[in-house]
């Protein structure tokens, strides 16, 4: 699949580049690129709560695992570790979780790594956030790596459907998005649609209608979310596949 295949509109919202993520990783593993800063921020951004939630399943406190993920980016960044990130060697995220055991293993490493992660801190971390994410997610019968699976599907599914809001805020459609985002997944949302048409002061007809549309539309967009971190489109079968395992755990 080529980048034009890839090419997407981006939004404000998330600044995404028109282009496939793999080459938003390389270029985050190249300091002389001129997109480097942009596309290490996009990284941090997509994949910091995934790590974070994986440290904190491992045993490590709060703070621990606020230091953890902070040392960890700074040593990966450091020691060019993302120029070692190939699609042909696997996905982006098992090589990811795959250099984390790393950085955790080598104490020495670790050590200095977590000064360097409180001296300089790599992410703007949300910590109070991470812990609710890491809070609802199940007590007991997780690993720390079916965690780290669980938040990166989930932060897939919140970056779709963060895209549809815009698209619809864009288009002067806000209401309708706030209405009827709670149907959009499983049926979640049990208003009846009558009521809902009422609200919006649209026919029911009208209601279902948009309903599909905004489904279709969400797939497409997680669809396109999986396809930034996968080469082909069996891959992108397999990652959907992968993601909805994970959220079944």
């Amino acid at each position: 699949m080529s980048d034009n295949d890839h090419k997407k509109s981006t939004s404000p919202r998330n600044g995404r580049f028109a282009t496939t993520h793999w080459s938003v990783i390389r270029a985050a593993g190249q300091p002389e690129c001129s997109r480097y800063q942009r596309a290490l921020e996009m990284l941090c951004e997509a994949y910091w709560l995934p790590i974070y939630s994986y440290l904190r399943r491992c045993g490590h406190r709060q703070d621990s695992a606020e230091d953890h993920t902070q040392g960890f980016f700074a040593r990966l960044l450091e020691t060019d570790g993302l120029r070692l990130a190939d699609p042909e060697r696997g996905k982006f995220r098992s090589f990811l979780l795959s250099a984390l055991k790393h950085f955790l293993a080598n104490e020495a490493d670790q050590d200095r790594a977590l000064k360097r992660g409180g001296g300089r801190r790599i992410l703007s971390l949300d910590v109070h956030e991470a812990e609710t994410r890491y809070a609802a997610q199940p007590a007991h019968g997780m690993t720390p790596e079916s965690v780290f699976e669980r938040s990166w599907a989930l932060a897939i599914l919140e970056r779709a459907m963060s895209r549809l809001h815009d698209e619809l805020l864009a288009k002067g459609k806000g209401p309708l998005f706030d209405s009827l985002k709670g149907r959009l997944t499983a049926d979640e949302d049990k208003t009846p649609y009558r009521q809902v048409a009422d609200e919006l002061d649209m026919s029911e007809n009208t209601v279902k209608v948009a309903v599909h549309r905004l489904r279709r539309r969400y797939r497409e967009l997680l669809r396109d979310e999986i396809a930034q971190t996968v080469t082909t489109e069996a891959e992108i079968d397999e990652e959907i596949r992968d993601l909805f395992a994970a959220l079944a755990h």
